[in-house]
């Protein structure tokens, strides 16, 4: 397989030899459940190096921030509050949380709680630069561990498409208003907002859409 051929984006999440047959699954198999975990953390990781940064978060963490500023909480533990609070959003929508999607909540606000503190800062343009880059692709990665495990959507992705089956709106225009909410919400609170943030908008999907058909077919080989 040519290396080319890895970073054709993918279309759709793909079913690979470690997806759980059952998103509802309580029980599922080491090897799905080893792949969603260490995908959750890279996720987490990912988020880390764009909170180090400095230089603007993604729009949730952004909110995150702001709300860790208000209240006096520590980003981790805010990361955590927001995600509680948006499953409670998921009841008068009737979505129903997989274990993946409670791991979610539990693993990326640990890892940022865990790690944010432990990797350098730096007043360089360039390393900020780098660390955001990094921080977006370690997002892309995980978020395509994650997805592919198929042990239900994350607590913000689940409401998310839970709009969009209750309102009839298209998912694009959902995720869009959702997004910008959060972040004018964030920044008011005092969230950080910058050139981080606008390269992370820009640059997550296209990162998503190639970490999903990489992990697809190294995940359809024998």
């Amino acid at each position: 397989m040519g290396g080319w051929e890895l970073l054709r984006p993918a279309k759709k999440v793909p079913t690979t030899r470690w997806s759980s047959s059952n998103p509802m699954s309580t029980r599922p198999r080491l090897s799905t459940l080893s792949i969603l975990l260490v995908g959750e953390f890279l996720f987490g990781l990912g988020d880390a190096f764009l909170i180090v940064a400095g230089v603007g978060n993604t729009p949730w963490t952004v909110l995150a921030e702001g709300i860790a500023t208000v209240i006096g909480w520590s980003i981790g533990k805010a990361t955590f509050l927001v995600s509680a609070a948006v499953l409670l959003l998921w009841i008068p929508i009737r979505e129903v949380p997989g274990i993946g999607t409670l791991l979610n909540a539990i693993i990326i606000a640990a890892t940022i709680e865990l790690t944010v503190d432990r990797i350098p800062a730096s007043d360089d343009i360039l390393v900020s630069f780098l660390q955001v880059c990094l921080g977006i692709l370690l997002i892309g990665i995980g978020s395509a561990m994650y997805l592919t495990a198929n042990l239900g959507p994350g607590p913000r992705d689940g409401w998310m498409t839970g709009l969009q089956r209750v309102t009839g709106v298209p998912i694009g225009r959902v995720r869009v208003t959702i997004e910008i909410s959060v972040l004018v919400i964030g920044v008011l609170l005092g969230g950080t907002f910058g050139y981080g943030t606008v390269l992370f908008a820009f640059a997550i999907g296209p990162v998503v859409a190639v970490c999903l058909a990489a992990a697809g077919r190294i995940g359809s080989e024998d």
